[in-house]
Formats: structure tokens, sequence, C-alpha cells
């Protein structure tokens, strides 16, 4: 019997099976940092944006803010991310620490290996056509280039 997921009508399916098994890769890749592909995704967000609120780190991942809350734990307890008093009793800001950069530093050569390994077995044309296609998904501009995740 075959064993692999049947083309389902469902969008939302489809695009949950794609992003399990992309995640499945990068996670692959990323497993001698200890990070997975989540966690790089806030760490690289935060190195790149600079101290952010939980809310306003979470828009940015389109998570919801409990999840993201949930993914910074791990992140917190190892020193790589600084949760502090925000700019009122309400919020709490988040920044990258030392230990924090090192990691996701050691962890980008490791994240492109899963960004060629993805675009050798997709295309990297039509990686690049998928990437923009979810961009207006979410609702942003895909031709927005950023940093690693």
């Amino acid at each position: 019997m075959d064993d692999r997921p049947t083309l389902t009508p469902c969008h939302c399916l489809a695009v949950r099976q794609a992003a399990r098994q992309v995640t499945q890769l990068y996670d692959r890749h990323l497993a001698p940092t200890g990070l997975r592909a989540t966690q790089f995704a806030l760490l690289s967000t935060l190195a790149r944006l600079g101290s952010l609120a939980v809310h306003e780190l979470a828009a940015h991942l389109v998570m919801d803010r409990t999840a993201t809350g949930r993914a910074l734990r791990p992140l917190e307890r190892d020193g790589l991310v600084r949760i502090a008093p925000g700019r009122d009793a309400r919020t709490r800001a988040l920044s990258l620490t030392q230990a924090g950069l090192a990691r996701l530093e050691a962890a980008r050569p490791l994240w492109e290996q899963a960004q060629s390994a993805f675009e050798s077995d997709y295309g990297a044309a039509e990686a690049d056509r998928l990437r923009r296609a979810l961009g207006r998904v979410v609702g942003r501009d895909a031709t927005e280039e950023g940093a690693a995740a």
C-alpha cells in the first residue's frame, strides 16, 4: 500500500500537509544546532527587526500570540532570547541575546542547505513562485526581500 497522502481538493489541508513536509525538511537540517524551524524564524526575525513586543513578533510571523509565547519559552530558558518589561505594564519586550545571535549564525549555513535542498527537489524557479504566491496568501508584498526566515 502507498503511504503517500492522497491529493486533496481542500486548499487548507493541502497547504497544511505541504507546510508539515517543508518544516520537517528544515528541522532535519537545523537539528545539529538544537533549533527547530520555528525557533530559527523567531531568532532571525528578532535579529532583523530588533526588540519587539510579543504581539508584534507574533504578527510578523503570522502566529497566535499565545503560540508565540510558548515557542519563546525554550529560547528564553536557553538564554537565546531576553524577555524584559515592555513599554507598559501589559507588554513584554523581546530581544536577541549574544548567545542567541551566535546560535542563529551557527544555524544560518544549515538553513541555507535546507533552502538549497528544497529548491533542488522542487525547482528553484518553482520554489520562488511558490514563496511569492504564499506571500500573497498572507497579504505580504511578495517582492519584499528579507534576511533568512
